[in-house]
């Protein structure tokens, strides 16, 4: 059975992979029929670009995947609530879904209104405490 917690387990394999790099662990996968077409995670340090955020690179895997920029019938799936850019980019790939683990309260789109694609359908709360644990253990190992 596919379901939302199986996708978001794997946006959560991407944050690790991200944490791993000492970047802030946030993964995000984009999901058609059922199938992972593209994954991603925050490699701002990585690639001294301040765009490129999880939900950034997987949005761009998948267009490049089906090469259509429009991602009409894709979910993506991501660890924490995307920021303003990053729920913009949604909105202009057309994204269908946006299931999201723990919210973002200081850099989260939701502080800003709706963001998405008005026919976009927007889910919250999908693994929040292990979403949130893994943001919350890197920036306390940050500030030792």
């Amino acid at each position: 059975m596919h379901s939302d917690e199986q996708y978001m387990r794997e946006a959560l394999k991407q944050a690790r992979r991200a944490l791993e790099e000492d970047e802030i662990p946030i993964g995000a996968v984009v999901v058609l029929d059922r199938t992972i077409i593209a994954r991603g995670y925050n490699q701002t340090e990585r690639l001294q670009d301040v765009t490129a955020h999880a939900e950034m690179l997987a949005l761009t895997a998948a267009a490049n995947h089906l090469g259509n920029k429009y991602l009409h019938d894709c979910t993506l799936y991501v660890t924490v609530e995307p920021c303003v850019m990053c729920a913009g980019a949604t909105a202009w790939a057309q994204v269908r879904r946006v299931v999201y683990g723990t919210p973002e309260p200081k850099f989260g789109f939701r502080r800003h209104g709706h963001l998405l694609h008005p026919r976009a359908e927007l889910v919250s709360g999908v693994l929040a405490d292990e979403c949130a644990a893994l943001m919350q253990d890197f920036f306390v190992r940050k500030r030792k």
